[in-house]
């Protein structure tokens, strides 16, 4: 009995010395987060995906007049990887709540494919359209940071925020032209680790439009006919990206 209290008391001896060796690990950048203000640059990679609602059967006038009718459906059939760089700037609210303001260039792609449900080919399979659209956005999120207590050099976090982008690049006779502007809901987590000379924060955040990100005039722009049966197959479009980003603060 006596040996197994003894035992007892060392296992319990050396839990309490684990736990004060942890608590009393050495903190690094103690005071970066007192700062009213700080700043940063961020870089990283983004996925791009957009979400269709399909309009279903539509009647195809021909040049000699004649109609007939094709149900045509679009589909972002994969995710697509790319860039994104950008500057930070974060304002302190409280101990544990933050104010972010990251301008960001993302620079991706979507790849899109039209089948069409009606016509088939010789060998009796679905006819299909792609195309590859590049996207270079400018991005202006406004976020609010929800920061955990610093536990030794890591504090975890989440986000959330809105998003307005400007989308920089288009092309007049593809099929499906996106607007120029955007509107995103987006929320994220990840962690700050306090290095001797610098934060390094990683962060995983997801994003989702709230408004139709397809431009409808687009059709009367074609200057092929043939063509605007693409263009009207789809009726909304909301684009959503998934960001894992690294900042340096």
């Amino acid at each position: 009995m006596l040996r197994s209290r003894t035992i007892f008391a060392i296992i319990l001896a050396c839990l309490s010395l684990t736990g004060t060796a942890q608590t009393r690990k050495i903190q690094n950048k103690p005071y970066i987060d007192l700062r009213p203000m700080h700043f940063g640059i961020l870089v990283g990679m983004n996925m791009q995906d957009i979400e269709f609602e399909n309009a279903g059967p539509q009647t195809i006038t021909l040049e000699d007049g004649t109609t007939h009718e094709e149900t045509i459906v679009c589909d972002d059939d994969r995710w697509n990887s790319g860039f994104s760089v950008g500057v930070l700037a974060d304002l302190r609210l409280s101990q544990y709540l933050n104010l972010r303001f990251s301008p960001t260039m993302h620079f991706g792609a979507k790849h899109l494919t039209f089948r069409n449900l009606t016509e088939t080919d010789q060998e009796g399979r679905q006819i299909e359209t792609t195309q590859d659209m590049k996207n270079t956005y400018i991005s202006l999120p406004i976020n609010l940071k929800f920061s955990a207590e610093r536990w030794n050099n890591y504090r975890p976090y989440i986000t959330a925020g809105v998003n307005p982008t400007l989308n920089l690049t288009s092309k007049n006779q593809e099929y499906i032209q996106l607007k120029k502007s955007d509107m995103f809901l987006e929320v994220g987590l990840g962690c700050d680790f306090y290095l001797p000379f610098f934060k390094l924060i990683p962060e995983l955040k997801f994003c989702y439009s709230l408004r139709d990100a397809i431009d409808h005039d687009h059709a009367q722009e074609l200057q092929d006919a043939n063509l605007r049966k693409y263009t009207n197959a789809v009726t909304r479009g909301c684009s959503k990206m998934i960001v894992l980003t690294f900042y340096f603060e």
